[in-house]
């Protein structure tokens, strides 16, 4: 499943300002449903290295306008990223139908809650310390095992909460408070972490440890690896691909999914 990013936000990392304006974040929504994505996320507060938060104003209104208008020009299912149990509440009235939150419930104690009483599908994501800090020297004695444990932690809340088990996936956070050697274990061991069943969701699109590994500081050089992560991923038990390049990555998930 492929998920197409939307970022409307002017400071994101790789495409910060590209669609920060209803217009073109319409037009780019629209571009991301035709060439293939299963659905769109869309993001009204950057959680790059550094990110400074928004207020809960200026979040609703970069995102609330994108979901209404694209709710009537797509029909894929459209999820909102967000930490804030104000922000999904009021864009699942406005026409989304997920909410993905890179803190797992830990920032807003009613997020849970919210996702059981509207019965929305949840993504929960690991995320060591908080974007402003969480690149500044990152560590664990087991980054596997913690990010494993944390899983099964929130998910054990999740259902506290009335969360249906069904409707829970998980995503490790890479590059969320991690080095580059973190994001490799935690990559190489994906299907460790999966509890329940329950899908695993991988967001490395574009991101630096990736031109790390290259040897490029050039954000256009990120998106070969990305595409193979998104193949080798699929192979190694990934189920959602949060992406950037809809359409080339659509494209090796179903070279993946032929020869599966």
């Amino acid at each position: 499943m492929i998920m197409g990013v939307l970022n409307v936000t002017p400071d994101s990392f790789s495409d910060g300002g590209d669609f920060f304006g209803i217009d073109r974040a319409i037009a780019r929504g629209i571009q991301i449903a035709a060439e293939g994505a299963d659905l769109i996320d869309v993001g009204g507060e950057s959680t790059r290295p550094g990110a400074e938060p928004v207020s809960l104003k200026e979040e609703l209104q970069r995102v609330l306008p994108v979901i209404e208008k694209l709710r009537a020009k797509i029909d894929i299912p459209i999820s909102i990223d967000t930490s804030k149990s104000e922000v999904a509440e009021a864009a699942l009235d406005t026409g989304a139908s997920i909410i993905n939150d890179v803190t797992a419930g830990r920032a807003d104690e009613k997020m849970l809650q919210l996702a059981a009483t509207r019965h929305a599908p949840l993504v929960l994501m690991h995320m060591r310390g908080e974007p402003r800090t969480m690149q500044k020297n990152p560590h664990y004695d087991n980054v596997v095992r913690e990010v494993a444990d944390f899983f099964r932690q929130q998910y054990s809340r999740a259902l506290e909460c009335g969360v249906n088990p069904m409707r829970v996936a998980f995503d490790p956070g890479i590059g969320f408070g991690k080095t580059l050697e973190h994001n490799l274990l935690l990559l190489k061991n994906l299907e460790r972490l999966r509890v329940d069943n329950r899908p695993l969701a991988v967001g490395v699109s574009r991101k630096s440890f990736l031109g790390k590994i290259v040897g490029s500081n050039e954000m256009r050089d990120r998106r070969a690896p990305t595409i193979a992560l998104t193949a080798i991923l699929r192979a190694r038990g990934g189920d959602i691909f949060r992406v950037h390049d809809v359409k080339e990555n659509v494209a090796a998930l179903r070279t993946v999914e032929r020869i599966r």
